[in-house]
């Protein structure tokens, strides 16, 4: 018979280790994320990267861009809370994708494409760069881990196709780099299959994740969220783009005329596909022959720099349908790399689709995020599910010209809905200075220019007089003015050659170059474009010489206060030494005064 010991000798022995386990800290309130104020808080819990559990692991795609007969796997890496494992602890996800983590090609001479030659030819062969690998397993990037991991998500990393230790081809916007970061959102949702070993079949799961998951990233790490989200994947619950490039057309292009992105004079696509190209070196001559030399040499036509196929497969407007991820943009206004229209075309559809949307606009250049705390509210709204109202307050944040960037100032929409737009007419005045008013002149006639690329757009403005550019000014402004939108400006002029560059830039005059001279104290917006697209972007037609041709385009957006005392000014030439080609000088460009007007999106509708 066994010998039962009394009920209270068991409730005593229970209550013993019940104090015990107190003591040794083993029956302490497990850790977990805490919400105030509409955002998730720094964990102390969280907060020891010495205990962060880190691993990577491939991700199989649904598609084989390097054509070896398998499946493409894209290496992907995990740092998350030793919590996850030890507890059962399961986290959202904060995931940033590029093709830059393996490191990058040279800038050497000879990668760029020559700029110097004539509109309509291709100018001499450039060098093709080899990228040597960097990096070291397990961990792809070290970014985002200090700043959400501590705050209660798990950071994920992945090198794009064809870069670093993932399979494929790198395509510069192809179908498969949006389809790579979709399948590493289905594996976290247990949709895709991951493993150990990039060749091996030991399967990886991740019982860690929530399945809800957040992107975010800069330039092209910012594209790579928003390519993503147009494949509709569901877990995909918002996405923080930074200076995004949402349509290659847009950024080696502009409005029919091949332009480089700022500070990157000759690069075009296939110059940006070799920069990246840090993949398997065994695949490296097959990918080069498909997509390089193939798929880009026929497709991205410097010759007329028209929009076709290859640039609208690579347009992410176009591609926008699926998407439901919400959206929170960030972007500079004096962004000459990834131009600012970039986000706002952007915006504006998601707008129109009904997401819920965000913009943070300020006056810097490339890059810039929105505040820690605008991100972390996304965040947690989105891949928390707390009602914390993201959604109800202000669309748009603009950081004002002398503000500092956590101190933006919110707006109902942007464009600003009190701007309305004004004509602004040009008397004539060259090679000095004529006038830009609101008031229709009486017949001003025709004023005309000398192409010649190596002046400066800086140099060009601050001439007192030239023939190498056609300046028009407002009188000094009376009080201070707020532009809010995009410029446009309807044009009627006549080349002496078949073809010409058109560059237009809007200044604030005087020019300034003190020291503490600020970024927006000179340059308000500009535009390009190619006259022989006056009437198609899709089809370039030689110019007739002397003949006349209307023709309409935007300027990048902005949303800038012009001090009183200021003027603005209107200025029309030819090449821009930083951002087109450069032809022979000497090509003449007559604007007819009277065909040609300025359009400014002006908050209360006076100049």
């Amino acid at each position: 018979m066994i010998k039962r010991e009394p009920k209270s000798y068991w409730a005593l022995a229970t209550l013993l280790i019940f104090f015990v386990l107190v003591a040794k800290g083993q029956m302490a309130e497990k850790a977990g994320p805490i919400i105030e104020n509409g955002e998730a808080q720094v964990v102390e819990a969280f907060s020891d990267p010495s205990k962060w559990i880190r691993h990577d692991l491939w991700v199989e795609t649904e598609f084989d861009s390097d054509g070896d007969g398998e499946l493409d796997r894209m290496h992907v890496d995990v740092t998350r809370p030793e919590q996850t494992e030890s507890e059962g602890l399961k986290l959202p996800v904060i995931y940033e994708s590029s093709p830059y983590y393996a490191g990058t090609a040279g800038l050497g001479k000879g990668i760029f494409w020559d700029v110097q030659h004539e509109l309509g030819e291709l100018g001499k062969p450039r060098k093709h760069p080899s990228v040597t690998r960097i990096g070291e397993r397990p961990i792809i990037s070290n970014s985002q881990v200090r700043t959400w991991v501590p705050r209660g998500y798990i950071v994920v990393h992945s090198s794009s196709p064809g870069t670093g230790l993932s399979d494929g081809a790198p395509t510069v916007g192809g179908d498969n780099e949006s389809l790579a970061p979709k399948a590493v959102i289905d594996w976290l949702n247990g949709r895709a299959k991951g493993y150990t070993e990039r060749n091996g079949d030991k399967e990886v799961k991740a019982y860690w994740s929530t399945g809800k998951v957040g992107m975010t990233g800069t330039s092209y790490n910012g594209t790579i969220p928003l390519a993503a989200a147009t494949t509709g994947v569901d877990g995909l619950e918002a996405i923080i783009p930074i200076a995004p490039n949402t349509s290659y057309y847009h950024y080696y292009r502009s409005n029919g005329l091949v332009r480089s992105p700022g500070g990157y004079l000759g690069e075009d696509i296939d110059v940006l596909y070799d920069f990246i190209h840090s993949g398997d070196e065994s695949k490296r001559a097959r990918n080069n022959k498909v997509v390089r030399d193939t798929e880009m040499k026929n497709g991205q036509d410097r010759i007329t720099g028209d929009y076709n196929d290859f640039w609208a497969g690579r347009d992410y407007l176009n591609d926008m349908k699926p998407m439901k991820a919400a959206l929170l943009m960030s972007h500079g206004f004096n962004d000459w790399n990834v131009m600012p229209e970039h986000s706002y075309r952007i915006y504006k559809k998601a707008k129109e689709m009904g997401l819920p949307v965000q913009i943070f606009y300020h006056q810097n250049g490339h890059g810039g995020p929105p505040p820690i705390s605008m991100m972390n509210r996304w965040f947690t709204r989105y891949l928390y599910g707390v009602e914390n109202g993201v959604e109800n307050e202000p669309r748009v944040w603009i950081v004002r010209e002398n503000d500092k960037k956590d101190n933006p100032t919110p707006y109902e929409d942007y464009p600003n809905p009190n701007a309305k737009d004004v004509q602004l007419y040009l008397s004539s005045g060259a090679p000095a200075k004529g006038e830009l008013t609101i008031n229709k002149p009486k017949k001003q006639g025709t004023e005309t220019l000398v192409d010649n690329y190596s002046f400066s757009g800086s140099s060009l403005a601050k001439a007192e007089t030239t023939e190498h550019r056609l300046l028009y000014t407002t009188a000094p402004l009376k009080e201070d003015v707020h532009i809010s939108g995009v410029a446009k400006i309807k044009i009627k002029l006549s080349s002496s050659k078949p073809a010409a560059n058109l560059s237009v830039w809007l200044v604030s005059l005087p020019w300034t170059e003190a020291l503490n001279t600020k970024i927006t104290d000179n340059i308000i917006t500009r535009g390009w474009a190619d006259p022989q697209n006056h009437s198609s972007l899709t089809e370039s037609e030689p110019l007739v010489p002397n003949k006349f041709y209307e023709m309409e385009f935007e300027l990048m957006p902005d949303d800038q206060i012009i001090p009183k005392g200021q003027q603005i000014g209107l200025m029309i030439f030819s090449s821009d030494k930083e951002f087109t080609l450069w032809p022979k000088p000497g090509t003449e460009l007559t604007v007819d005064l009277d065909g040609t007007v300025l359009t400014l999106p002006i908050v209360g509708g006076k100049l």
